[in-house]
């Protein structure tokens, strides 16, 4: 299920829920969400949100993907940095620079 840019934020579990209950209903395993969707919240990672956010994907066993331009915030953070290179290693949340990068992590 790929977000609009355009749309109510994802700034916590709460949010995260509602697209999860979306997502099932239209059959999706993964949800691609826009940068601009996340609140500058979700790139400190002590606020927790992104912590909450992930982890409610991760109970519902479906895959989370950033899409969008994060280096401003990486930049910023040398945790956020780690936290995407990890995640990126990962089976549950990507980040990536657009949709067709997205494309290809399935297909490969």
């Amino acid at each position: 299920m790929v977000c609009a840019a355009e749309g109510e934020p994802v700034a916590g579990e709460q949010d995260a829920v509602d697209l999860l209950g979306n997502a099932y209903y239209q059959g999706a395993s993964w949800v691609a969400v826009p940068v601009s969707r996340l609140g500058e919240e979700f790139f400190r990672l002590r606020s927790g949100v992104a912590g909450g956010v992930v982890q409610k994907f991760a109970q519902y066993r479906m895959g989370l993907a950033v899409v969008g331009d994060v280096s401003p915030q990486v930049e910023r953070s040398d945790a956020l940095r780690d936290f995407v290179r990890e995640s990126n290693r990962g089976l549950q949340l990507w980040f990536v620079a657009d949709l067709a990068e997205l494309a290809e992590r399935f297909a490969g």
